[in-house]
């Protein structure tokens, strides 16, 4: 299930966007659904399913895991980059989303929770 998202962006401060990601959060666990968790991970905040990463915010972006191909679109799109762990070398399927683009945080997050979910419960 892939998110449709306008161009419209926005800057948004390191807070707001702390604030914006502890509602995410809220709202994910809030779902009632018992395979999503909130826990630390790549020394961040994470949201997880089944154990398994689909969204973090490690500093002022989100960072949702979603397939190679839909990361590369959303790259090439200007929504955010690739994702370093810190280790000069970007991961394939981790996008980190741009502040300016916080807007489409929760329709992101649902694609990786779709993503991950569904890769969790296939093996």
């Amino acid at each position: 299930m892939e998110a449709r998202l306008s161009t419209r962006s926005e800057t948004q401060s390191p807070q707001s966007t702390t604030v914006s990601y502890e509602r995410l959060c809220d709202e994910f666990v809030a779902r009632g659904d018992a395979h999503v968790s909130h826990k630390r991970g790549f020394g961040a905040s994470a949201l997880t399913i089944e154990g398994r990463i689909f969204a973090m915010q490690p500093r002022d972006r989100l960072v949702v895991k979603l397939p190679k191909a839909r990361v590369d679109e959303l790259v090439a799109g200007g929504y955010g980059r690739r994702f370093d762990a810190g280790k000069g070398r970007p991961m394939k399927e981790w996008l980190a989303i741009d502040p300016s683009h916080q807007d489409h945080w929760r329709p992101l997050a649902l694609e990786a929770l779709s993503f991950v979910g569904g890769a969790s419960r296939r093996g």
